[in-house]
């Protein structure tokens, strides 16, 4: 049975959930990004929801929309066996999960990983992103989209200027 919270003056709450791991309460961000590091997609969970099962909503979307996608690239937190067996599920295409070296010591740069961290990064100088201000997942979402399309106005309108 789930429950539906309401807020000040009746408005519904989306749930928000505790991440053991990270110690954090609220949402969770699920984005996938090409190599410049522009949202292709994003997804809203709350944070009790594990990378790997969060991960199956947002890869729909993106083959929807981008069915020419051949590899990807993921966190640790991606990987397993049914998660890589429901990606060949949505399409042809090779999930490659991007580790960190066992041999390595302190801060090490990820190959292809740092392109979705600089765009956390960026999307954290936003102020209304950088807390879980929003009730509604929906808003969380669509303040996300507003964040990444004001930073692609910003290059647009650089880039025409020089």
């Amino acid at each position: 049975m789930i429950c539906q919270r309401r807020g000040k003056r009746g408005a519904r709450i989306d749930p928000s959930g505790y991440d053991a791991g990270k110690k954090v309460k609220g949402k969770k961000r699920h984005i996938v990004v090409d190599t410049l590091g522009l949202i292709l997609a994003a997804h809203i969970q709350p944070a009790n929801v594990q990378d790997r099962d969060g991960a199956l909503p947002v890869l729909k979307e993106v083959r929807r929309l981008f069915p020419f996608i051949v590899q990807v690239f993921a966190d640790g937190g991606y990987q397993g066996a049914a998660t890589a067996a429901a990606v060949r599920q949505l399409g042809a295409w090779h999930l490659e999960i991007v580790k960190r070296s066992d041999t390595a010591k302190g801060f090490v740069v990820l190959p292809k990983r740092w392109i979705v961290e600089r765009t956390f990064g960026w999307l954290g100088r936003c102020r209304r992103l950088a807390n879980d201000f929003e009730t509604l997942s929906r808003m969380a979402l669509a303040f996300l989209r507003l964040a990444m399309i004001r930073l692609m106005l910003r290059r647009i309108a650089r880039h025409r200027n020089s």
